[in-house]
């Protein structure tokens, strides 16, 4: 699969720690396995925001209405159907992705 990104940015250097939490807007189906479904109005915990292409995506977690509602799987989707509802840490820590960022079977 194609690196969506040569850098991230993050909280820390192993973007270990959730940089923002945000509401999803509407719903988003994904193109592959990189990417995660969202529904609308779920909580996504955001880890990292791709950087070389304007910020279009950002990788995260949704979290369900209740603990173990969801497998906790991290994936990328698009910065545009999602509003921050707090923030949380400060995504100073500029990564380099790798393919292991991106891989997919």
């Amino acid at each position: 699969m194609p690196k969506l990104s040569d850098k991230k940015l993050c909280a820390d250097s192993e973007c270990s720690h959730p940089i923002l939490i945000a509401r999803a807007l509407e719903d988003f189906y994904p193109q592959d396995c990189r990417f995660i479904p969202i529904r609308k109005g779920q909580v996504i915990y955001v880890y990292a925001m791709l950087k070389d292409r304007g910020n279009l995506f950002w990788v995260g977690s949704v979290q369900g209405s209740y603990y173990g509602e969801q497998e906790a799987r991290l994936g990328h989707f698009p910065s545009s159907v999602v509003e921050e509802t707090h923030a949380l840490m400060p995504a100073t820590e500029e990564v380099k992705t790798d393919n292991w960022d991106f891989y997919c079977n």
